[in-house]
């Protein structure tokens, strides 16, 4: 992060004078979100599938000046959209220098600021807070303390010899810290809900109450949270008083069509080796096939971030036969699916009664993905001349240990191959790798139809008669 522009004032007077007046943080983030939708800017970049469901709510619910709480399964990018919101805030903003809180060189609020800038008057000096300095970010857990949020009385104050009544002697907690900014609570519900109720005041009467203190800080934040339904948590619930205190409640879901969840997965995964989009569509199509499944229990959901470390794996698995084999570049074929269930298991939450299925329920779901994506690719493409090739002889070998160009060499020159590769959006000259991975799709295709058959090990496959 650079440092504030040096033409930005500096003194208090200087601040006046250039018009930069108080505003508060929810007209702030309105005055910003109107400004980029009238522009035609996207205010939510990197958050897909999302554009005409939870986008549209959570702009009503700014432009309206709420607190929001985003109510969704894990795994629905729920913080990420969270944290977008530090972009509708203004770059730099005006504080008091060396002051505790980020508190508005013309509108103080606490007793040591107030009495600075009644000695110093214009002179006050100023400081640039940037906006990505405005964001507070809080996981609720169970341990979380009424100090950690509020604050609490600082025994290192008192010991200098200040007044246990003296308010300067309080030691602010995360909320007051973010005075002038956006405090997030990640999994509201774990909070205990004795330190939800001291949430209260600060979201009705702005302002907080530390140990009987006669202090009341009048605090600008924008206080936004995120929650699982309370029937999958079952380790709390937001109280009645704070829920009603929350102006919008916006529900979060998963991609809605194929291509979102495509997106999701190459927005975020971090790809060690070169994985085509059939592969991609068929990650995306396992995950839905297992949202859907009555074996996997729905109430906990099954995140993108499945997804997303499927697609790692499956790229890993690719890199680690490029260095065993030498073939470059690193491109992921079909035949790295395999790793996906072993390695993912973990990461689902099964139905009871499903112990001792759960590899055999995820392969299974990953082979109808497989075909679904086959079908879709190749639909209305013959492929009768690879199914009678193979059935002729030509048996074709592939595993972690067979480069593409093995894949390549066990198979006759046939016309069709190359329609395989463009259905599959391989070019002619791509390398052995990237056509072997198409040819090995539609091979897989031809075994799930039955018109080939198939003989697997712990190091190959091998398709033929």
């Amino acid at each position: 992060m650079t440092s504030a522009p040096a033409e930005l004032p500096r003194k208090a007077g200087d601040l006046r004078a250039a018009g930069y007046l108080p505003r508060s943080i929810k007209a702030e983030i309105r005055d910003n979100l109107l400004k980029e939708l009238r522009a035609g800017r996207d205010p939510w970049p990197g958050i897909v599938g999302f554009t005409r469901t939870v986008i549209p709510q959570l702009e009503r619910a700014l432009l309206a000046g709420h607190d929001v709480v985003l109510l969704g399964e894990r795994g629905q990018g729920k913080t990420r959209l969270l944290r977008t919101l530090v972009g509708l805030l203004d770059e730099w903003t005006p504080v008091i220098e060396g002051a505790e809180l980020p508190e508005h060189p013309l509108d103080p609020i606490t007793p040591a600021s107030r009495r600075r800038a009644a000695e110093l008057g214009d002179d006050l000096p100023v400081a640039w807070l940037h906006r990505d300095l405005r964001y507070a970010e809080k996981l609720a857990t169970p341990d979380t303390s009424v100090g950690d949020l509020i604050g609490d009385v600082d025994p290192v104050k008192v010991a200098e010899g200040r007044s246990l009544g003296d308010p300067e002697t309080i030691h602010f907690g995360l909320v007051p810290r973010a005075h002038r900014g956006i405090v997030a609570i990640n999994e509201l519900p774990d909070l205990a809900e004795r330190i939800q109720v001291a949430l209260l005041n600060v979201m009705e009467e702005r302002d907080i109450q530390v140990r009987g203190y006669t202090l009341r800080l009048p605090l600008d934040v924008l206080l936004v949270a995120t929650a699982n339904p309370e029937d999958y948590t079952n380790r709390g619930r937001i109280i009645t008083p704070l829920k009603d205190r929350f102006g919008a409640e916006v529900r979060t879901h998963y991609p809605l069509d194929i291509d979102a969840e495509v997106d999701v997965i190459r927005q975020e995964a971090e790809l060690t080796a070169e994985v085509g989009e059939p592969l991609l569509e068929v990650l995306a199509r396992f995950v839905r096939h297992l949202r859907e499944s009555t074996s996997i229990d729905q109430r906990s959901g099954v995140s993108a971030r499945f997804a997303v470390a499927a697609a790692e794996t499956i790229a890993a698995a690719a890199l680690r036969r490029s260095a065993i084999t030498g073939e470059e570049p690193a491109v992921a074929r079909p035949v790295d699916l395999e790793a996906v269930p072993a390695v993912l298991r973990g990461k689902l939450e099964f139905e009871p009664g499903e112990e001792g299925r759960e590899i055999e329920l995820l392969e299974y779901l990953l082979r109808r993905s497989v075909a679904d994506t086959a079908r879709e690719r190749f639909a209305g493409l013959d492929l009768t001349p690879l199914a009678h090739a193979v059935a002729d002889g030509n048996l074709v070998t592939t595993g972690e240990r067979v480069p593409g160009r093995d894949v390549l060499a066990a198979l006759p020159e046939l016309p069709v191959l190359h329609d395989v590769a463009a259905r599959a959006g391989v070019e002619p000259d791509d390398s052995s790798g990237r056509i072997a991975a198409a040819i090995e799709l539609a091979l897989e295709m031809l075994y799930l139809s039955k018109r080939v058959a198939k003989d697997a090990d712990d190091d190959t496959t091998v398709y033929g008669a």
